[in-house]
């Protein structure tokens, strides 16, 4: 986890809002009709017309500008001509480049009006997501925030992701430490003030073996439940400050 300076904060401050500002952009365009690879063009666009870059474009690979995973899909789902349909949700995964920072965020998003097991399992994500967050401190441990993630997400009757998870960020898209969504007490790497992660809990309605897919000339792959149900995944990019966190991805 690299510690940041106070200008390095003020930097990633503006650029964790622009990558707030285009996931709210792209939320106004998911709707019944439109394919993955049309949001994936209009978020690219909103992205270049701020100067700044697609953090996933070329990663490793990665042929898109942003990872748009549906229904069943976990996570880094790349954007193709899959049209959009009501009733489906969709996790879109915006990542920026500006200021020498990289800001992360995601939500999972309904397409119209959704069943109430979609609704359910994406309220579960969002809530578990800031159960974790709110255990982000100085002098904590990153097992802290995967405990309580793992607890609220049970008590819901779902399952947590264990292989995938959040991660430091900053002048690196990814950094050390993995931060899981679970985990014991105590556990786990130290949170270290003024630095910078993701959390970012997957929820699946199962505890089916997740399958892993290959993306074509990426080193990267995507993710699906192995039985076909339900997954949800929100993601914010948190400081840990002298006095406890703050959501750097979360709109005024």
């Amino acid at each position: 986890m690299t510690v940041k300076t106070a200008n390095d904060i003020r930097e990633m401050e503006k650029t964790c809002r622009l990558a707030a500002e285009t996931l709210a952009y792209a939320k106004k365009h998911v709707k019944a009709g439109i394919t993955t690879n049309e949001l994936d063009k209009i978020v690219h666009d909103f992205i270049l017309s701020h100067d700044a870059v697609p953090s996933p474009l070329n990663y490793h690979g990665y042929p898109k500008s942003i990872c748009t995973s549906l229904n069943e899909v976990v996570c880094h789902g790349v954007p193709d001509n899959t049209v959009l349909r009501e009733g489906d949700i969709i996790n879109v995964d915006v990542t920026v480049y500006k200021h020498g920072f990289h800001g992360d965020t995601s939500a999972t998003i309904f397409v119209g009006e959704v069943s109430e097991r979609a609704k359910k399992i994406t309220d579960a994500a969002f809530n578990a997501m800031h159960k974790g967050i709110d255990q982000v401190r100085p002098g904590g441990m990153t097992e802290d925030i995967g405990f309580a993630i793992n607890k609220y997400a049970t008590s819901k009757g779902f399952h947590v992701v264990k292989q995938i998870g959040g991660h430091g960020i900053g002048r690196a898209f990814h950094e050390e430490p993995f931060v899981p969504s679970f985990g014991k007490k105590g556990r786990g790497k130290p949170l270290k003030m003024w630095g910078t992660i993701t959390v970012e809990p997957m929820i699946n309605e199962t505890s089916a073996e997740i399958i892993e897919m290959p993306i074509p000339g990426s080193t990267h792959h995507w993710y699906k439940t192995g039985d076909g149900t339900l997954s949800a995944q929100f993601e914010h990019t948190v400081l840990i400050t002298d006095t406890g966190h703050q959501i750097l991805t979360l709109l005024d």
